[in-house]
């Protein structure tokens, strides 16, 4: 299975001053870049392959793969259009979703415990998203809505009845039929001219048209992660999610004797 990530966006709200902030992808905490935890997690859980979607700055982007060894495992697709909407990037990396065989689609902007990522990869569901109960309602957070046990809404904009909702982490489980499916809508939106569209649109259409508990979720309440889309989110990140992600990966080299600077060195060579 590989990994797919979309990574080509400008992170605009994290200031005015766009161009004093790296690619989001590359935002370090606790001395690692985001992409470097990304890799790290994805290798250790037997994700064969990386590819992001770049724009916005994909030079230092392409220079942190090679300062990580990493050129064996992770590829760029350059979407020249990154200042639209994050459709525009999913589109340019059809040809890596529609690959035959299940894939993870991610947000690049997430820290997270890799915790996750391991029930993403062994959920029993062939379609999988997470969903996490503990979040603030508002119309910033991407909605997963459940009743009688299904999905029956994924927007930031509720519109169903529900008998209960969580924030979508933003990490995707998708078999090769339902990918090719969402490509098949994501070309629509470009056809339509809805660029500057998110791409979660595209998964809620395919989600909402196919037959019932085709899509699944996983709960992952409790457990650490954050989207880095403002300032805020930095320092929330830094000060309350890093050091339970932190704690968590301790446990795990306590527990099984795992040297990630081995592991990855061994990866690598």
């Amino acid at each position: 299975m590989k990994a797919v990530m979309l990574a080509a966006g400008i992170g605009a709200r994290l200031g005015s001053e766009v161009t004093e902030h790296p690619p989001k992808v590359l935002l370090r905490f606790g001395g690692k870049s985001l992409l470097q935890r990304h890799i790290e997690i994805l290798r250790r859980h037997g994700i064969s392959e990386l590819v992001l979607g770049v724009g916005y700055h994909q030079d230092k982007i392409q220079q942190e793969i090679a300062d990580l060894n990493a050129e064996d495992f992770v590829r760029t697709v350059f979407n020249k259009d990154f200042e639209q909407g994050s459709i525009v990037t999913l589109w340019t990396l059809r040809d890596e979703l529609c690959c035959g065989g299940p894939v993870l689609l991610m947000d690049a902007d997430v820290l997270y415990d890799e915790g996750l990522v391991r029930q993403l990869v062994n959920s029993r569901h062939e379609n999988c998203m997470l969903l996490d109960r503990d979040f603030v309602p508002g119309d910033e957070p991407v909605k997963l809505c459940v009743r009688d046990g299904e999905i029956v809404e994924f927007r930031k904009w509720l519109s169903a009845d529900f008998d209960f909702c969580g924030e979508s982490v933003g990490l995707f489980r998708l078999s090769a039929p339902i990918a090719e499916k969402i490509i098949a809508q994501t070309k629509l939106y470009i056809l339509q001219g809805r660029r500057q569209d998110p791409y979660e649109e595209a998964i809620r259409d395919v989600m909402l048209t196919s037959q019932r508990h085709t899509f699944a979720f996983e709960d992952i309440t409790g457990m650490p992660w954050i989207e880095i889309d403002f300032a805020a989110d930095i320092e929330r990140a830094t000060r309350d999610i890093l050091p339970r992600v932190l704690a968590s990966e301790g446990h795990a080299r306590a527990t099984t004797g795992r040297d990630d600077n081995v592991q990855c060195l061994e990866q690598s060579v």
